[in-house]
């Protein structure tokens, strides 16, 4: 395990290295100037020339993408054009809101779909689980943004049950968490519905009926201990996409979160504040897929069987 573990964090850096790059030659082929959105319209060409060149903007994309890692590597992660402070303060100032955001709709996302996907696998061909499958595919489909906006309008604006923004309180988390987690629900319940179906028709499930064990402890012992392996993988992948779409909720709702961070300087050509921010959803992203599949590989007795047998073929070796 300890070899997977480092084998998997080896692997992390060119990824790392190849999303870093890409994110700069997004920045550099995208139109607008940041020297001339930080000094203004009334500014001169020799001072906007000047501030590009103190800036590094002028340099070719392999120097600026050395200077970039190289700064990195010694723990600079530049300063913000706007507000000249440094890029990581103010990321990990801001990144406590966003895991705040993505744990809540992630743990809302898992209690709402795997009983959700066990209750339709168990009530196949039946309006329930017809009634299960519409509604998973009405919040997959549905817009995100769309339900908040609705949302905010029934609930905060018509009946004044919950603040319409703002995270002063624990009410003003209730509907950004709400809203992000129905879509991620879905998946959820449609994949643990699957696997639900597919294990149920097992014959060591037959066999476990057949001697007379109680159909609760059949269907969440046995059966969901394995149908809710593949839904771990599931989860690790969509923690990803909830680091991403929280910049959605993080705009509606007015959270001074990492998305919300990001696309402001998206808006504003704050370089440094765009390429660090990316980076450092990519590394947190990278880390959550190594602690899944960490995860998986307890759960999973296939998997620890084979790193088993890998360390007895490695003691023979020595021997």
């Amino acid at each position: 395990m300890l070899r997977y573990i480092i084998r998997r964090l080896l692997l992390m850096i060119p990824t790392l290295l190849g999303i870093s790059f890409i994110v700069l030659l997004f920045i550099t082929i995208t139109p607008g100037d940041p020297a001339r959105l930080i000094l203004g319209d009334q500014a001169s060409e020799e001072d906007i020339a000047d501030l590009r060149e103190e800036l590094g903007l002028n340099d070719p994309l392999i120097v600026r993408y050395a200077n970039f890692i190289w700064n990195i590597s010694h723990g600079d992660f530049g300063r913000s054009y706007t507000t000249g402070r440094p890029v990581i303060d103010e990321i990990l100032m801001r990144f406590p809101y966003s895991l705040m955001l993505v744990c809540i709709s992630m743990t809302l996302a898992v209690c709402i779909g795997i009983p959700i996907g066990i209750y339709a696998a168990t009530h196949q061909y039946t309006w329930k689980d017809n009634a299960a499958i519409f509604g998973s595919l009405f919040c997959v489909s549905m817009p995100g943004f769309w339900f908040a906006l609705m949302m905010i309008q029934l609930l905060c604006v018509k009946l004044f049950l919950l603040p319409p923004s703002g995270v002063e309180t624990w009410k003003g988390w209730i509907l950004p968490a709400f809203t992000g987690s129905l879509g991620f629900a879905a998946s959820i319940a449609r994949q643990t519905r699957s696997n639900m179906l597919e294990v149920i028709r097992q014959d060591y499930i037959t066999t476990a009926r057949a001697k007379g064990l109680p159909e609760r402890k059949v269907r969440y012992r046995h059966a969901l201990k394995n149908a809710i392996i593949p839904v771990i993988m599931i989860v690790g992948s969509i923690f990803g996409l909830a680091m991403g779409g929280s910049m959605i909720s993080e705009v509606i709702f007015s959270i001074p979160g990492l998305g919300s961070y990001t696309l402001a300087a998206l808006q504003g050509r704050n370089y440094p504040v765009i390429q660090v921010s990316v980076f450092f959803m990519s590394v947190m992203f990278a880390i959550a897929l190594l602690l899944i599949d960490i995860a998986f590989a307890i759960v999973d007795p296939r998997i620890r069987s084979q790193f088993a047998h890998k360390r007895q073929r490695a003691k023979r070796k020595e021997a």
